[in-house]
């Protein structure tokens, strides 16, 4: 883009991540109490010795990260909640507080809003949480909610993407691609409902459709953690995709990483209904996002530790820093890692 011979950069061509480095970049920490700044899930502030707080927020914005034709207002709020409380425990930290604030259009009515809030007090009911202020404004377009969290821990339990040493194995919880696969089924009705005597078919798609629209964080690995005397050496929530959180822990931690296909955990039914799309399951995995997963690494001798939870699977290991980001592929094949996965900046819900 130019204008009076001055050539201008696209923020498309930059995308999200790349842009808050160049935004941020070599801007200097200037209180003591600010441990940790931008480059992580949340910032770290210390006001006192024993505690540290921890603030994190999201903003989303209809038409780029929801969409009302599919996606009901509850479960509108309750996601915005899920995404900010995830943040919280990718620092192996505890949510306590949010603050929400949102700007909606005069179609939007009292009902409505209500609705919205009603999925985020249940998200706070169910993770712990409480909502302690906010704000609303008008909006000529739309709805925008923004969403800011506060949690805590103890200086010690933090888990940062930087802190990965080389022999840990690299682990996520749950398992991956079954919110985008489930984003795919949306968005393929959504295009054949234009069409006469259109009736949506959700059978066989649960499970995706629940991860889509109704995430839940994973409270029950933080206990987890807490319960087994477990501080992952690094971690980080799964929300813009496999390929983009390892890339984000390798770069802070200055190594390479190996990740074996085979090990990936994908659930049956995303499996068939990347199939039935033909898409590679494996794309979905790694690719995909906003399943809010954990995804974090731990030295070997931890081993025996994470094996109790069934919810945590070993995916590969950490490798030192003159090495690539690989996947192993089933045939044996080794493929390097790209960031493919969500870009606000490009990507939408559209």
């Amino acid at each position: 883009m130019t204008q009076n011979n001055k050539k201008f950069t696209e923020l498309s061509e930059l995308g999200e991540f790349l842009l808050i480095d160049k935004l941020t970049k070599d801007k200097k920490i200037q209180n003591k109490s600010s441990l940790k700044g931008v480059g992580d899930d949340a910032a770290v502030i210390k006001y006192d010795e024993n505690e540290v707080t921890l603030v994190s927020n999201d903003l989303l914005v209809e038409g780029i990260h929801f969409d009302l034709m599919y996606t009901p207002l509850k479960y509108v709020g309750y996601k915005a909640v899920t995404e900010n409380v995830s943040d919280i425990y990718a620092m192996n930290a505890k949510p306590e507080q949010i603050i929400v604030s949102f700007a909606v259009s005069s179609r939007f009515s009292y009902e409505a809003i209500d609705e919205l809030y009603a999925g985020i007090y249940q998200a706070c009911n169910d993770y712990g949480v409480d909502l302690v202020g906010g704000d609303v404004t008008s909006s000529k377009t739309g709805m925008m909610l923004s969403i800011t969290v506060l949690g805590k821990s103890l200086p010690e339990k933090i888990s940062y993407r930087n802190g990965a040493k080389e022999d840990d194995l690299i682990c996520v919880t749950g398992n991956l691609g079954a919110a985008y696969m489930g984003l795919q089924v949306l968005e393929r009705e959504k295009k054949l409902s234009v069409e006469p005597d259109f009736k949506p078919n959700w059978q066989g798609y649960e499970y995706i459709l629940e991860r889509q629209l109704r995430p839940v964080a994973r409270k029950d690995i933080f206990a987890f953690f807490a319960e087994n005397n477990i501080v992952p050496n690094a971690m980080i929530d799964i929300s813009d995709g496999l390929s983009s959180e390892i890339i984000h822990i390798c770069k802070e931690s200055g190594t390479g990483a190996v990740i074996y296909e085979e090990r990936l955990p994908i659930d049956e039914q995303t499996k068939n209904v990347a199939l039935e799309m033909n898409m590679s399951p494996t794309t979905a995995a790694m690719n995909g996002g906003e399943d809010y997963e954990l995804l974090f690494t731990i030295p070997v001798d931890a081993k025996d530790k994470i094996t109790k939870n069934k919810e945590i699977t070993v995916i590969g290991s950490i490798k030192n820093k003159k090495e690539d980001i690989k996947l192993i592929a089933v045939d044996g094949q080794d493929y390097p890692v790209l960031a493919q996965g969500w870009n606000s900046l490009t990507d939408s819900e559209e």
